[in-house]
């Protein structure tokens, strides 16, 4: 480049002009990244009766019929061989031979004011019944765990297709700057991994953020790096040219989603360094909030945190958090083919933590304004698998619970048949759940929508029903 004289001022390029005004254009340009990000979300078509939701998710299946959906005739006929019509053998064999009916392995009583049944396998649960609003007529896609779990998480079984806490951040937003819009606790690798959390094509800026992974002790998950970087005015420096840098990337690249994506992720991540050390660390609660949520070494600890954690971050203005209690093997927790008793092992871990996040988002004054799900990718057979002591999958009929977000609380909704097989009364499709929840945060799920490969696409496809009887 020739020197420069009065007659002939300094020529620069747009990247070299870009670099060298470091971090005040630069910032600009983020700022500016940053209000498209904001601008890109839907915003509420209705009215909003919740603002965030934290889903509990049971990976595996967690038996209706042993624990929310209470079934006499199981118990009358148990042990006879039946006909029923068993989805996995039809699907590998054509035919459906007779299988044992199993009772329940726990007794059922009506809890609290509303008289709702909840068995002894989840007592702490029991105690909050007043406050749930249990569906027992679900029923979804999928026989095995990986189509399922997609399913649950992403309205498809096979297609790539964009997460229900993806489409959530897409149309909402994060209610905290410093902070993502969706998190996910504890995530497995297996049965859809990370398209569980994932954005397919809606942008990339609204992928989950993953804190810990399965099968890691809740109290060694955190994000790694998050610490600023030490050195005052050189880690200031480096900060300007990084800026500086991607503004000129982003200039040249103009509409490039994913280079705004790494962007945003990046100017994110400067803010989390303040913000998400303060959220994540559980120093500060109280000795009684810790024994609450079962924080005290026992079986209940690790999930217990990740419960914790989980309100902590909805508190902080995070929109939707996967609390995922699973594993990263082909056999999550609940998946009892041969073993039904170990189930209390896994309400030992779960009961206590799930109960005590409702209890204290209530006395918060947070539960008003806050869904939380719980629920697995489906149920179990209200017969003993190939008449040994477990039970196989159930995609035809099982049961979830809702707490607060204005749903209807201590109510029952919606039946399965006398044995707990199929969903007969009332029936919920997953996509019904989905458009139900959307609607619940304000969205409209016919309208919640993104343009890919020539169509408009939809958490629920082309199908889903808003279930007001929900509702309070």
């Amino acid at each position: 480049m020739t020197a420069p004289t009065a007659a002939s001022p300094l020529v620069l390029s747009r990247r070299a002009a870009l670099v060298r005004a470091g971090c005040g254009f630069g910032a600009l340009a983020w700022a500016g990244l940053n209000a498209r990000h904001a601008a890109a979300t839907i915003g509420p078509h209705l009215p909003l009766r919740a603002k965030r939701m934290i889903f509990l998710f049971m990976a595996g299946g967690v038996s209706q019929v042993d624990s929310f959906d209470p079934k006499p005739r199981l118990t009358t006929d148990d042990g006879k061989q039946m006909p029923f019509a068993d989805l996995r053998s039809l699907a590998k064999t054509g035919k459906s031979p007779p299988q044992r009916v199993m009772k329940p392995l726990w007794e059922f009583s009506r809890r609290g004011e509303s008289g709702l049944w909840v068995s002894d396998l989840f007592p702490a649960m029991a105690g909050i019944a007043d406050d749930l609003c249990v569906i027992r007529s679900l029923h979804t896609e999928g026989i095995a765990h990986g189509p399922a779990t997609l399913f649950l998480h992403c309205g498809a079984t096979a297609a790539v297709r964009p997460s229900l806490g993806a489409w959530l951040d897409y149309g909402l937003g994060t209610e905290n700057d410093d902070l993502p819009g969706f998190v996910s606790l504890s995530p497995s690798l297996g049965n859809g991994g990370p398209r569980n959390l994932g954005t397919a094509f809606l942008p990339p800026i609204h992928q989950g953020t993953a804190i810990g992974r399965a099968g890691l002790p809740a109290r060694e998950s955190g994000i790694r790096n998050l610490a600023p970087p030490r050195g005052g005015p050189l880690a200031a420096a480096g900060r300007d040219l990084l800026a500086g840098i991607s503004a000129a990337q982003a200039a040249e690249r103009p509409g490039d989603a994913e280079l705004e994506a790494v962007i945003a992720a990046g100017e994110l991540a400067a803010r989390m360094e303040s913000a998400a050390p303060r959220v994540l660390d559980l120093a500060g609660e109280t000795a009684e909030t810790l024994s609450l949520y079962g924080i005290d070494g026992g079986p209940a600890d690790n999930f217990g945190r990740q419960c914790l954690l989980a309100r902590r971050l909805c508190e902080a203005g995070v929109r939707f958090v996967q609390v995922n209690y699973t594993d990263n093997s082909n056999n999550p927790a609940w998946d009892q083919h041969s073993d039904m008793p170990k189930h209390a092992v896994h309400a030992r871990a779960t009961d206590q933590p799930a109960a005590a996040l409702v209890r204290d988002l209530k006395r918060r004054g947070l539960l008003d304004d806050t869904i939380v799900w719980w629920g697995s990718e489906f149920g179990r057979t209200p017969y003993a698998q190939e008449n040994g002591t477990g039970r196989d999958h159930n995609p035809a009929g099982f049961t979830v619970w809702l707490a607060g977000g204005g749903f209807r609380a201590g109510h029952a909704h919606g039946a399965t048949d006398d044995y707990g097989h199929h969903a007969v009364v009332d029936r919920m499709h997953m996509h019904d759940l989905h458009a139900t929840l959307l609607a619940a945060l304000g969205l409209d799920h016919t309208r919640l929508t993104f343009r890919h490969a020539g169509r408009d696409h939809r958490l629920t496809d082309v199908a889903g029903r808003i279930e007001d009887r929900l509702f309070a």
